[in-house]
Parts: structure tokens; C-alpha cells; sequence
């Protein structure tokens, strides 16, 4: 989904927030609402862990962990500097405890541990961490263990952490609740930082998540998710949840980042409007084809298809549809068949590919001569 020029130009001024680089995305529509320095390079600290769990929550799907399985803490887990779980060397602790102290605790000890259990070794975690970043169009990213303690070349981008903390949310749904809790420590570990850093939970109650960092060349940094009920204007009506994710990288103090995150997320929700058009699998449009088993085709998308304009903008909002005519079979499903103009007045704000919903595949012989007469008389 490409977002032209006007709705750039148009768009509301976002505020000065008190941060080296930050982001805000709507993942209701996967747009973009406002950056700064969201390029620039930075230490990521305890960002990292983003990765960390995304490699983890890998290995759960893939049956390589499960939840319950106890892991082995070693002794270069156990000695590990900076935010921990003070979990001791032989201590066997169950993955899922492991995933808690990681993000709830930012445990250092606790992400050595669970890499070790991933992948065998930290370095060989390291390796599948920097290909898992190629893997997700992190372009401006590099690990260098997954910690985030500081080391020359970890680094990364507000952009590339939206990115990557977006995947989380959409590839691992069942595990989004672990970002939310708020307070957590391992039995029989002594009582300190067991607090979740991110202040936001504690204040806000639409946000759930997700992971705080520090490191003194960069300073305070955060990505903070919320969710709250709006409504959808346009075809698909209905009011719907709405998430919003901010990134703020570099603020001065713990207090200054998680209270422009807030204003962050405050901004996003009253100064633009999420316009949910079509259901996911609704056909936009139904066109006819030829030489094709059937004499139609829905084409749509498989998502719904949700723009988000400035507050205000929902009714104004225009479609229209560019395709090929005339279609031909075959067509496989989820191949770009059209594209949908939404503009307003006379400008085009997006264009979103539309893709057949259905397989139309090539009639028979007498079928297709007869459509091949028919096109020709036409």
C-alpha cells in the first residue's frame, strides 16, 4: 500500500517530541503517520530482545521449544552484566519463564540462555539473528549478541524496530500478552527489577507492550504499542480496534521516553482516522473473464483493506478501479488483477493492488473458441 505525495504534503504536523529519532505506525493499516531520523543508526540496547523473542517465538512454532521445556543456565549466561533474572549457573528454568524475565525484566542472563537453548551456542544465535534481519528487510541493522549490551556495530534504525516489531505482533499473535505483563521474577530469585520498565502499563490502560532499552551513548529508547476501540467509516462500517505503534529512540531519562511515547500515541489517535473499506476476502470488484472456467472473478484482497487519513477525511474519501481489460484465464488466486484508487477530491492519496480471490483456470477448447469469436466480434 503506497502512500503518494499529497497525503504526505497534507497530513498533520506531528509534535517535537524530545528524542534523538522516533516513529509512529498505524498497524491498522501498516501506514507510516509520522518520523524523524527514523534512518539514522543508533545502539539499539535492549531493543535487541525484540529479536531475541521473535527467533524464540520461531522455535515454539517449529516444535524445536516448548513452553515447558527446562533449559540449562550456564555459567557465561549466569555472568552476564547489566538488567538480569539472577538465575544462577545449573538452574534449569522452563523456556516460558525464560521469555518473561526477557521481557519483562530486559534479563540479560535469561537471553543468553534462551539463544543457547535455540541455537546451541550465543554465537550461532547471533548468526540466525542477522539472517533473520536480512530476512525481514532490516537493511540498516546488525547484531552483535542478543542482549543489547553495547558493542561496536549493533546497530539499528527506528524504522528497521518498527518493522520488526510489527512482525512480532502479526506473525505471533498467541504470544503478544507476554509484552503486557507488568511484573515478574523468577522463584527463588531475589525480589529486585521485577518491575517492567515500560511506565506506560502502568498508566495506560490501552497499552500492552512492548520493550524498553538504555544504553548511555544513546540514551532512553522504547517501543510502545497500544490498542483502543474507534470507529471505521466507509463501506465496511462498524467501529474496530485500532493499534498504533510507537518508536522513540534517544530520549534524556526513563520519565521523558515513556511521556512522549504518550504523546506519540495520543497524537496518532486524535489527529487521523483509521477508514476500514473492505473486509478481508471481499471483492472491491467482481469482473468478468474470458477463456476461463467461470465467467467471473472477485478481485480484492486477502486483508482488509483500512487506509488511515487525517481526522475528518473519512467521508470524503472517492474509489475507483484500474484493470486490464479484458481479463484472460487462466488466473491464479492472488495474482494482481487491478488496482484501487482511493482519492480525495482530486487527489490520489493510495493505490492498492487488487488480487484475484479465486483460481480461474482455462476452459476447454470449444470454451475457449468461443470466447476468442466472441472478444473478436466485440
Amino acid at each position: 500500500m503506497g502512500v503518494q505525495p499529497a497525503w504526505q504534503s497534507l497530513a498533520p504536523k506531528p509534535p517535537e517530541l524530545a528524542a534523538r529519532a522516533w516513529l509512529l505506525l498505524d498497524l491498522s493499516s501498516g501506514q507510516a503517520l509520522a518520523a524523524s531520523n527514523a534512518d539514522q543508526t543508533l545502539p539499539p540496547a535492549s531493543l535487541t530482545k525484540l529479536m531475541t523473542a521473535y527467533l524464540v517465538f520461531e522455535a515454539l512454532r517449529d516444535g524445536r521449544l516448548s513452553l515447558e521445556k527446562p533449559l540449562t543456565i550456564s555459567e557465561r549466561a549466569r555472568r552476564q552484566p547489566g538488567s538480569r533474572m539472577f538465575l544462577e549457573a545449573g538452574m534449569r528454568v522452563p523456556v516460558e519463564d525464560l521469555i518473561k524475565g526477557l521481557l519483562v525484566q530486559s534479563g540479560n542472563d535469561g537471553a543468553v540462555a534462551l539463544a543457547e537453548g535455540v541455537a546451541g551456542s550465543m554465537e550461532n544465535f547471533v548468526q540466525a539473528m542477522n539472517e533473520k534481519a536480512r530476512a525481514l528487510g532490516l537493511g540498516a541493522t546488525h547484531f552483535a549478541n542478543p542482549t543489547g549490551l553495547p558493542v561496536d556495530g549493533q546497530q539499528s534504525t527506528a524504522r528497521d524496530l518498527g518493522v520488526l516489531a510489527q512482525r512480532l505482533l502479526s506473525d505471533f499473535p498467541e504470544h503478544a500478552h507476554y509484552y503486557g505483563i507488568r511484573k515478574y521474577r523468577y522463584a527463588g530469585t531475589p525480589p529486585a527489577n521485577d518491575s517492567n520498565r515500560n511506565l506506560l502499563l502502568f498508566r495506560d490502560p490501552s497499552v500492552d507492550g512492548m520493550k524498553t532499552g538504555h544504553v548511555e551513548a544513546v540514551g532512553y529508547s522504547m517501543v510502545a504499542t497500544a490498542q483502543r476501540e474507534f470507529p471505521h467509516l466507509g463501506a465496511a462500517g462498524g467501529p474496530g480496534p485500532r493499534r498504533l505503534l510507537a518508536v522513540v529512540l534517544g530520549a534524556d531519562s526513563e520519565q521523558t521516553r515513556a511521556a512522549e511515547a504518550q504523546r506519540l500515541l495520543n497524537w496518532g489517535y486524535t489527529a487521523f482516522e483509521a477508514v476500514k473499506l473492505f473486509e478481508a476476502n471481499q471483492a472491491v470488484l467482481t469482473a468478468s473473464i474470458w477463456k476461463g472456467r467461470a465467467a467471473e472473478v472477485r478481485l480484492g484482497r486477502p486483508q482488509a483493506i483500512v487506509v488511515t487519513v487525517p481526522a475528518g477525511w473519512g467521508a470524503q474519501l472517492r474509489m475507483d478501479v484500474v484493470r486490464a481489460d479484458p481479463l484472460i484465464a487462466p488466473l491464479r488466486q492472488g495474482q494482481a488483477a487491478g488496482l484501487l484508487r482511493i482519492r480525495e477530491g482530486e487527489r490520489t492519496l493510495f493505490e492498492i493492488p487488487l488480487l484475484a480471490l479465486d483460481d480461474v483456470g482455462e476452459a476447454g477448447l470449444i470454451g475457449q473458441a468461443w470466447d476468442a469469436l466472441r472478444l473478436w466480434l466485440q
